[in-house]
């Protein structure tokens, strides 16, 4: 027999061990399948990126210069999804981007999306993304009236990824027609127009941005008030800081202003000082209220530099600019006449799913007949016509039909039969952005 002595001091230890034992066992026990995880999302105007003019020119902004700046910006910021407007339509500066700025110091993660021009601008958009935190899905283009409107679907990597359950972002990049003159205005509501009308013909409701240069003088234009119709249904989109008014040389809203960095022009940066609101980031309402997986975080979007004090100034003017370290500020000022604008959304608690299940809905389940048909039980709390889609794990529509649905309980049988054998998602959603989802293995 071993006789084991405790001293005061070893059983004090030993009580502090095994309490802390405990409480990790109650930690694995409760933690959620699906923890919280934050996406940072910044756009940016990077001001003729690789694009040579007679104003913009390899001695006033050269891209090998504009590298160096980029990469402090990108340094500070560190987003999960970077986009851009003005970028050389060649792969070479595409690329260039990708590898000279992002994928340095360590980084190996971002990876970006296809290249489209059905515009055949001399200036393209693309979205750079955190490959480590997500996966893109596809590449559209919604409009191409005088430059392309794209549509970025990314979807989350995540723990329950695996048990078919993820969630879906939508990234719309935008550069709208740049001046001030009425028939300015109108091209741009027309750009605006176009993307609208994709969406409600082509897509169905989620989280969706609308990202990019609007060259908006007032949240009175056409452009702006095309995204913001109450009549677009789900494919209205809102400000997440909720900033509407004449932004142009006004005061007021001097701490949204994004364009021009500074009160002097060196031939390609415009010059004239903090004084326009063009760059947004704007979003549906399910990041808003946190419906389908993400959420904008509140307070978190900010023109990176913009310190509100400097209206009609040089962001690097007295008073003292301390938003961001010296060295971004100085990138900033150096490498276009924009600001970059970002923000933040938070993934949500309970389901993950690409629509998180409302309580209008309750599955119930699915149950298979031997003739190849499937049947989804699930009941409803009124009369409605509603949507039923199959869905593959990466989000690919493989059958829709539309259902009138029942108060209470309800059956509805689905053709399955020629389904390769695996797990899909059963959705089902009406106009009024009522959703559930539920998993069914072949």
């Amino acid at each position: 027999m071993v006789l084991t002595i405790f001293t005061k001091r070893s059983y004090i230890l030993f009580v502090y061990s095994m309490r802390f034992f405990f409480l990790l066992i109650i930690s694995w026990i409760t933690f959620p399948a699906f923890s919280q995880d934050t996406l940072r999302v910044m756009h940016y105007n990077l001001l003729n990126y690789g694009n040579y003019t007679s104003y913009c020119t390899t001695g006033n902004n050269n891209h090998e210069d504009k590298d160096g700046l980029i990469r402090t910006i990108i340094d500070y910021e560190l987003p999960d999804i970077f986009t851009v407007n003005e970028i050389n339509r060649y792969e070479f500066y595409q690329n260039r981007l990708l590898t000279s700025v992002l994928n340095t110091g360590g980084r190996t993660w971002y990876k970006r999306g296809s290249i489209s021009n059905q515009a055949l601008s001399d200036l393209v958009n693309m979205l750079y993304y955190n490959s480590d935190k997500l996966v893109l899905k596809s590449h559209e283009v919604v409009q191409s009236q005088l430059r392309d409107i794209d549509l970025f679907t990314l979807y989350l990597k995540n723990d329950n990824l695996s048990r078919g359950d993820t969630v879906y972002l939508h990234c719309l990049i935008a550069h709208l027609k740049a001046g001030s003159t009425a028939s300015d205005e109108a091209e741009r509501s027309v750009m605006t127009t176009n993307a609208i009308n994709y969406l409600k013909t082509h897509k169905q409701a989620g989280n969706y941005l609308m990202m990019g240069d609007f060259n908006t003088y007032s949240s009175s234009e056409a452009c702006y008030q095309d995204l913001i119709d109450l009549s677009n249904g789900v494919f209205r989109f809102f400000d997440p800081v909720n900033k509407a008014g004449n932004w142009s040389g006004n005061s007021s809203f001097a701490s949204v202003h994004t364009q021009s960095v500074t009160t002097a022009s060196n031939g390609c940066l415009s010059g004239g000082g903090m004084d326009d609101r063009f760059d947004h980031i704007m979003v549906t309402s399910p990041l808003i209220n946190g419906t389908m997986g993400l959420k904008y975080q509140t307070d978190s979007y900010h023109a990176l530099g913009q310190d509100g004090k400097h209206f009609n100034k040089s962001i690097t003017d007295s008073p003292a600019n301390t938003s961001v370290p010296a060295a971004v500020l100085n990138a900033l000022v150096n490498n276009s006449d924009h600001l970059p604008v970002s923000m933040k959304l938070l993934t949500t608690s309970g389901s993950p799913g690409s629509i998180e299940e409302q309580t209008f809905y309750s599955m119930s389940g699915v149950y298979h007949r031997a003739n190849g048909e499937t049947v989804l039980v699930f009941t409803a709390k009124s009369v409605v016509n509603a949507e039923v889609g199959i869905y593959t794990l990466t989000g690919q529509l493989v059958n829709s039909e539309m259902v009138g649905v029942n108060a209470g309980r309800n059956e509805t049988v689905l053709e399955t039969g020629n389904l390769k054998k695996g797990v899909y998602l059963i959705r089902i959603s009406d106009s009024q952005r009522r959703t559930a989802v539920i998993k069914m293995v072949r």
